[in-house]
C-alpha cells in the first residue's frame, strides 16, 4: 500500500471499529452520517459523576477517584498492549488538569473528549493536556480546552495523525504544535487537521516544524499573541482556509506565516504548499513568507487593517499570491523585501489584487518578479 493510501486508511479506521475492537476495511466504503461525540464503538471510557471519575475497559474498572487526568490516562493505558490497529477511548465529562501534566497517547489510540478540559496553574517544557511522541496512528476526534496550557496539543515525531474538531479558548500558551524536533533526521508525516478554533493563546494557534504531508481544513484564530497558522520547514501542505482576527497584534507575526525553509524540497522550491484562502482582520501581518521559504500558491486573500505589513515576502522563492483573487484594504503596505544574509526573492508573482488605502513596494528588486492585474485605489506603488 502506498503512503497516501495507508494514511487514508488509517484516518478512516475509527469508523470501522467492530464491537470486538478489530477493524475491517470494506472494498467500497459507503457514506455515513457524522457521529456525535461519544457515539460509535469504543474499547475504554472515562466517565464523570459529580466530582468522581470512573475509568472502565469493558466490564473492568481501572480507576476511580477525583482526578480527571488520572482517569483518562488509566482508560488509555487499559487498551490492548502491542496493538497494531486503533482502539478508542471516550471521555464523558468535564474537569481540570494541571498545566504541568499530560495525557499521553501511545500508537494506535483514538481519543474522543465529550466535555471540556480546563488547564490550570503553570508548568514547563513540552507539557500538554494531549501529548504524543514517537508514535503513529493517533487520532483526537473531539477536544475542547480552556485555561492556561503550555501547549493545548503537542505531538513530536509522529506519523498518521488525525485531529478532528478542536476548540481551544485559552488565556495563554500555544494551541497545537506538531513537529519533528526530537529527531530531526526523521520527518513527522501524514497529518490531518479538520477544523480548529483557537482564541486567547499567547503564542500561535497552530504551528508545525519538520512535517512532510499535512492537510488542514480551517484554522480560525481569534486574539492570539502570534500567528494563526505558522508552517516551519513543512512540505506537501494543503490548507483550505486560515481565518484570523487580531493575530499577532503589535508584532511581526501573521495570520499565515511560512518560515525556516518552509516548502523547500531538496534544494528547490516546486509548488507544494497550497492554501485556498487567507483572511486577516487587524493583528500584525496578513501573510508573511521569510527565511528561504516558498513553493507556495495562495489562491485568495482578504486582508484588512493589519497593523504591520498586509503582506511581507522576504527572501522567498516561487510564491504566487492571489492566484485567483484578493483584496487588501487599509493596514500596512504589501512589501517585497530582502535581508542580506539570504539570497534575494526569486520567482514571485503578485496578481489579481485590489489594493485600497495602502501601498505596494518592492525594495530591493527581486529576480523574476511579476505584478499582474493589480487595481489600486488611493494606493501608491513602487516596484522594479
Amino acid at each position: 500500500m502506498g503512503r497516501r493510501a495507508a494514511f487514508l486508511a488509517a484516518a478512516g479506521a475509527t469508523a470501522l471499529l467492530t464491537a470486538a475492537g478489530t477493524m475491517t476495511a470494506p472494498a467500497t466504503a459507503a457514506p455515513t452520517r457524522a457521529l456525535a461525540c461519544g457515539d460509535g464503538s469504543y474499547q475504554a471510557e472515562a466517565v464523570q459523576s459529580g466530582s468522581n471519575w470512573t475509568a472502565r475497559r469493558g466490564g473492568s474498572t481501572v480507576y476511580t477517584g477525583t482526578d480527571m487526568r488520572a482517569a483518562v490516562q488509566a482508560a488509555v493505558n487499559s487498551l490492548s498492549a502491542g496493538r497494531t490497529s486503533k482502539e478508542r477511548v471516550v471521555v464523558r465529562g468535564s474537569g481540570s488538569i494541571s498545566a504541568g501534566s499530560r495525557i499521553s497517547l501511545p500508537s494506535y489510540t483514538v481519543l474522543d473528549v465529550c466535555g471540556t478540559i480546563n488547564v490550570t496553574g503553570t508548568g514547563s517544557g513540552d507539557q500538554a493536556p494531549v501529548y504524543s511522541r514517537g508514535t503513529r496512528d493517533v487520532e483526537v476526534q473531539n477536544l475542547k480546552l480552556t485555561g492556561t496550557p503550555l501547549y493545548g496539543i503537542f505531538m513530536r515525531n509522529v506519523q498518521n495523525v488525525v485531529l478532528g474538531q478542536i476548540d481551544m479558548r485559552l488565556s495563554r500558551g500555544l494551541g497545537i504544535r506538531i513537529d519533528n524536533r526530537g529527531d530531526t533526521s526523521q520527518w513527522t508525516r501524514n497529518v490531518r487537521i479538520d477544523n480548529v478554533y483557537v482564541s486567547g493563546a499567547s503564542s500561535h494557534a497552530v504551528e508545525t516544524y519538520g512535517v512532510d504531508g499535512i492537510t488542514i481544513g480551517t484554522v480560525t484564530a481569534r486574539n492570539v499573541g502570534e500567528s494563526g497558522l505558522l508552517l516551519n520547514q513543512t512540505i506537501n501542505a494543503n490548507v483550505t482556509k486560515v481565518d484570523a482576527e487580531n493575530a499577532g497584534t503589535g508584532t511581526g507575526y501573521a495570520a499565515f506565516r511560512m518560515a525556516n525553509r518552509n516548502g523547500r524540497v531538496g534544494s528547490g522550491y516546486p509548488t507544494n504548499i497550497r492554501v485556498g484562502e487567507v483572511t486577516a482582520r487587524g493583528g500584525g501581518r496578513g501573510v508573511f513568507c521569510v527565511s528561504e521559504s516558498g513553493g507556495a500558491v495562495i489562491n485568495k486573500v482578504t486582508l484588512s487593517n493589519t497593523g504591520n505589513n498586509s503582506v511581507l515576502i522576504e527572501n522567498c522563492y516561487n510564491v504566487n499570491l492571489a492566484a485567483q483573487s484578493g483584496t487588501i484594504n487599509g493596514g500596512g503596505e504589501l512589501r517585497l523585501a530582502a535581508r542580506s544574509d539570504f539570497p534575494n526573492n526569486k520567482d514571485i508573482t503578485i496578481q489579481n489584487l485590489t489594493v485600497t488605502n495602502s501601498a505596494i513596494r518592492e525594495s530591493p528588486c527581486g529576480e523574476n518578479t511579476t505584478f499582474r492585474n493589480i487595481t489600486r485605489v488611493n494606493s501608491s506603488q513602487t516596484i522594479c
